[in-house]
């Protein structure tokens, strides 16, 4: 399994951009699949969960009503669609997946994309 996020880049606050991933390497029907951040200084954070069979999307509190996780399931793609950001949501993005459902918890996905970093100006 790999995962490639790419989207990432610098943007003011009040700005929007869209995270892609593209997974490849097996089919991931029964998978969840994950958006993860990690500013400078702090532990990696869940923001966002997808499950690949039906979409069922899952997201931390401090993202909710901004943020869209979405599924491609034929393009096997996954999608953080980021609006009204904020300089606190300045990080390193990374997808990842689990086979299961979604998890909030870090520790239960076991493959990860590599970051791509998100700058929010203020």
């Amino acid at each position: 399994v790999q995962l490639q996020a790419c989207g990432g880049g610098i943007v003011q606050a009040g700005g929007s951009l869209r995270l892609s991933c593209v997974a490849s390497g097996r089919t991931f029907t029964n998978y969840g699949m994950g958006w993860f951040r990690q500013a400078p200084g702090k532990e990696r954070e869940f923001v966002a969960g997808i499950t690949w069979n039906w979409g069922t999307p899952l997201y931390a509190d401090s993202v909710k009503g901004r943020f869209t996780i979405s599924r491609d399931k034929a393009k096997s793609m996954v999608y953080l669609q980021m609006n009204s950001l904020k300089a606190e949501d300045t990080a390193v993005y990374y997808c990842a997946a689990r086979n299961g459902g979604t998890s909030t918890e870090s520790n239960d996905y076991n493959r990860w994309g590599q970051g791509t970093l998100v700058t929010v100006s203020s």
